[in-house]
């Protein structure tokens, strides 16, 4: 299991991250994401320590607060020294039934971050999350406030998800301005069939070295395969159908990983997963699992490497729509080459 800098940071991630959505299930969509108890979270939190993965993602939502409870509970019964795991946890749904219990104020965060870590009997938080944009809270409160939980040791590292690109570079002048602790990382939305992330928040992540943790890799399982075909209407997407994605797209996309994964004898979610690994910008790739036979086929994507010409191969199937302004971009840096060339001819 490879370990990643995460952004800018002296933090050391895995390559791949344990998710949690799946531990507790809960009420309404969160029973249907998954329902694990203490014993079966504990074998997977277990299995993926064993493998080498080092963080382990949740948030105060999760299953209405029982998500965070059982994995912390699941670290204590497992003895897993504290300096061995990166433990992030994400605040900003509502978790109560008042006006104030949800969004990114500072009254919500500094009571939010302390019913998180009595959930994950925890002195401290290695990454805090905003799991949403709140029109609501001016930005600079947002940042003030995790500042002062860094401050207090509350949180080592604080991070977004979810957010525009503007919206996280505003943060980081702000952060930059007043001497604040800055948004480290993103948590986002990025598969092969979803590829938005490229047009303007991969080369922000770039240019302010923020790291990248990827949610649902598989768009919620479709980049399995098994929703193909007669499939289509059974599991988790027959009732959960998220995120959103291009069937015809993804079906392309599932159509070209299937020879690669036949030719390799794995699934095509290993595929999926691998293609997510190779590209450089990502930190770690969030995985979750209701079966130790799942997370298995997941940890297995880490030894696959796929080579140039396949990875030219799903490149090109999964290639986003040419969109403003983008074209402009790639116009002008063709006139520029063009420009080039012709430089070099008449210097000849």
């Amino acid at each position: 299991m490879r370990q990643n800098k995460l952004g800018r940071t002296g933090l050391f991630v895995s390559e791949l991250c344990l998710g949690t959505m799946t531990f507790g299930g809960g009420e309404g969509m969160w029973r249907q994401i998954g329902a694990l108890d203490q014993a079966e979270a504990e074998r997977l939190v277990g299995r993926a320590i064993d493998a080498g993965i080092n963080v382990v993602d949740t948030a105060d939502v999760y299953a209405e607060g029982l998500s965070e409870q059982i994995t912390g509970q699941a670290l204590k019964a497992l003895k897993v020294p504290r300096e061995n795991v990166v433990v992030a946890t994400k605040a900003y749904g509502p978790t109560g039934p008042g006006a104030n219990s949800r969004g990114a104020s500072r009254v919500h965060l500094l009571d939010a971050v302390k019913a998180s870590l009595k959930r994950l009997q925890l002195d401290h938080i290695d990454l805090y999350q905003i799991h949403g944009f709140d029109p609501a809270t001016p930005i600079e409160e947002t940042v003030r406030a995790l500042d002062i939980l860094v401050q207090h040791g509350h949180v080592r590292y604080v991070g977004v998800s979810n957010w525009a690109a503007w919206q996280i570079v505003k943060a980081l002048g702000i952060s930059e301005r007043e001497g604040l602790a800055r948004f480290e990382s993103l948590q986002a939305y990025y598969t092969l069939a979803g590829r938005d992330l490229e047009r303007e928040i991969v080369p922000m992540l770039r240019s302010e070295r923020l790291g990248l943790m990827v949610w649902s890799p598989l768009a919620g399982g479709l980049l399995s395969g098994k929703y193909s075909g007669d499939a289509a209407g059974e599991g988790r997407r027959a009732a959960f159908d998220f995120p959103p994605v291009e069937r015809g797209r993804a079906e392309s996309c599932i159509d070209a990983m299937r020879p690669m994964a036949a030719a390799r004898n794995v699934s095509i979610a290993q595929i999926a997963l691998a293609w997510l690994l190779h590209r450089r910008v990502v930190s770690s790739v969030i995985v979750g699992a209701k079966r130790l036979d799942q997370l298995d086929d997941n940890i297995a994507a880490t030894q696959i490497e796929l080579s140039e010409l396949e990875l030219d191969a799903l490149d090109a199937v999964s290639v986003l729509p040419r969109e403003y302004p983008g074209w402009m971009f790639e116009t002008q840096g063709a006139r520029a080459k063009q420009l080039a060339e012709a430089g070099r001819r008449n210097a000849r």
